[in-house]
């Protein structure tokens, strides 16, 4: 079967937008529904998309396991699944983990650019590792079938990650530090350090993480999927197109700043340019999908490789890691 899937997504959402989900063929979305909110803000989070469900179950409906990929293509829709990009809904409770992945969440990252409980951010001047608490809390997520998304973290946090978890790890949205040096892209030994132990790694479209910016030609962002490709192996890659799209300025300043300073953090932006940068022409809403999917065949990777690029690698890792280690063959 062949399958769009998008590894990370935070738009402002609406009918628009699901409805460009489903003109673009989007069968299932890892949508981010927490940066720095506690386990009660997050719940009210829930409880917003709850709506969205009631509201367009024409169009979406929410997402637990590979399964639910599998139906949304069979029905027309698109499967939403749950994550963070911080740990702060578990707080300092590692019970929490367990009643987040009931709710829903599928993925969360252990850090967002800074030092969390768990692991530093990529952001910080120095990388200590994965912390007592969160040596435990990836042990209690191989669990229950949580995620760990590192794509936030250090190189050192995230190297220990992969090989503490005894499930894959991931790194839902970056690019190649070789390709574009951002602070948030990953460099060599940090990728082959996640997927030698099965991980994945979704390719970002945000432009700060892009070669030329938002003048990136989709031929260079796919050069440089088959570098990595090539290097590491297709079966470990796929898209995670970081897409913000209609978010206002202010949501930027959220994701950089939430509540631990009283500064403005311009994260990989500017003084003169604080807000979200302007998308490459060739990627600004879900319609724009197949735009990857020619520019892979262009560069060389064959009908089943752009597949397992465009959404077949995932669906894979979706179905290995989203349930508990201890369920039962038939869960």
């Amino acid at each position: 079967m062949s399958v769009v899937i998008d590894g990370l997504q935070y738009a402002n959402w609406s009918e628009k937008v699901f409805r460009e989900m489903r003109a673009g063929g989007v069968d299932a979305v890892h949508v981010t529904i927490s940066y720095h909110e506690n386990f009660r803000e997050t719940v009210l989070n829930f409880e917003a998309w709850n709506r969205w469900f009631e509201r367009f179950p024409e169009l979406i409906f929410q997402g637990f396991t590979g399964d639910d990929v599998r139906r949304a293509k069979d029905t027309g829709r698109t499967a939403i699944f749950f994550g963070f990009q911080n740990p702060s809904p578990i707080e300092d409770d590692i019970g929490l983990v367990e009643i987040l992945h009931r709710l829903g969440a599928r993925f969360m990252q252990l850090s967002y650019n800074n030092q969390s409980l768990l692991a530093t951010g990529c952001y910080e001047a120095e990388d200590p590792g994965i912390t007592r608490m969160g040596r435990q809390v990836i042990k209690e997520m191989n669990r229950v079938g949580l995620v760990v998304d590192m794509s936030h973290s250090a190189d050192r946090s995230t190297i220990e990650a992969a090989d503490i978890s005894t499930r894959p790890i991931t790194i839902t949205h970056a690019n190649l530090h070789s390709w574009q040096p951002a602070l948030r892209n990953k460099r060599d030994d940090v990728i082959r350090a996640v997927t030698q132990n099965g991980g994945m790694m979704g390719f970002s479209l945000y432009p700060h993480h892009l070669k030329d910016k938002s003048d990136c030609t989709v031929d260079s962002f796919c050069e440089m999927i088959a570098r990595a490709a090539e290097t590491f192996g297709v079966a470990h890659f796929g898209i995670g197109s970081d897409l913000c799209q209609d978010q206002p300025d202010s949501i930027v300043e959220w994701m950089r700043t939430g509540r631990w300073t009283k500064e403005i953090d311009y994260g990989e932006g500017s003084a003169s340019a604080p807000g979200f940068p302007p998308q490459p022409v060739w990627f600004r809403d879900n319609r724009d999908f197949g735009n990857i999917r020619e520019g892979l065949a262009r560069t060389g990777f064959d009908a089943t490789e752009v597949d397992a690029l465009m959404g077949g690698n995932w669906l894979r890792f979706f179905d290995e890691n989203f349930t508990p280690a201890d369920a039962p063959p038939d869960h």
